[in-house]
């Protein structure tokens, strides 16, 4: 099963970047729906899920502390790769798209040990986390894409840049094959990937959801996010 999603991520990051390069000017109501997935997710999923397995660990404002430093940690890797790409000027521009979707990849690969990790709680809990993931590789193919042509690459540049992005996925969820996470430490690395999930869909999806169309229908895409995360959850629960 965890292969067939492995395989599921790979095509949902290929046909976002597919996606892209067609339809450049719809993505709007599907990146804010990706956010409120993956906010939710954070929220509704890995959170509890964290709490839940480290609470004869640790105090609960431990995992909370945990998670908010993974956000400040992506929000940091964030900043420094694209600021300072930025500010090294329009001639380093090509290297920027590079950079960026190196990073973007890099990111895929991180959201692949997310899947295998999850599973290693539990099916359930692995479902829900991968459903995420999906919506998040889809908008992940759409931006690895994005970097290459905004930064003066060729089409050929941002197809080959997909396929490793495509890729990074199936290599992180292979990867959890080969170790195990006892229970206190799964808690906090449950908790440290809330807080990059609140980050991507916070700062990263939402305000690109914005960017150039009205708020109106991106919010409610967000909200419905939200809400089919929160049934997913609830009903796998029961």
């Amino acid at each position: 099963m965890i292969l067939l999603i492995a395989l599921a991520a790979f095509c949902a990051t290929l046909l976002g970047g597919l996606f892209a390069l067609r339809f450049k000017d719809k993505l709007h109501l599907i990146l804010g729906f990706s956010a409120g997935a993956v906010v939710g997710v954070a929220f509704f999923d890995l959170l509890p899920e964290a709490i839940d397995l480290g609470q004869q660990f640790y105090p609960v404002n431990v995992v909370t502390t945990v998670a908010a430093i993974g956000f400040a940690l992506y929000l940091i890797l964030d900043r420094w790769f694209f600021f300072h790409c930025h500010e090294a000027g329009e001639e380093h521009s090509h290297g920027r798209g590079q950079l960026g979707a190196g990073s973007l990849s890099l990111h895929s690969f991180l959201d692949g040990v997310a899947i295998g990790l999850a599973f290693q709680v539990s099916v359930v809990v692995g479902a829900i986390v991968a459903a995420a993931v999906l919506t998040h590789d889809f908008s992940d193919g759409i931006n690895t894409v994005n970097l290459i042509l905004k930064n003066q690459g060729a089409r050929r540049q941002a197809f080959k840049w997909l396929l490793a992005d495509a890729a990074a996925p199936v290599l992180g969820v292979i990867s959890t094959f080969f170790f195990t996470l006892p229970q206190n430490v799964l808690s906090l690395v449950l908790a440290l990937f809330c807080g990059f999930f609140l980050y991507i869909g916070a700062s990263d999806l939402l305000p690109e959801s914005h960017h150039g169309h009205p708020t109106v229908w991106t919010t409610v895409a967000t909200l419905l996010g939200l809400a089919v995360l929160y049934t997913a959850v609830t009903l796998a629960g029961l």
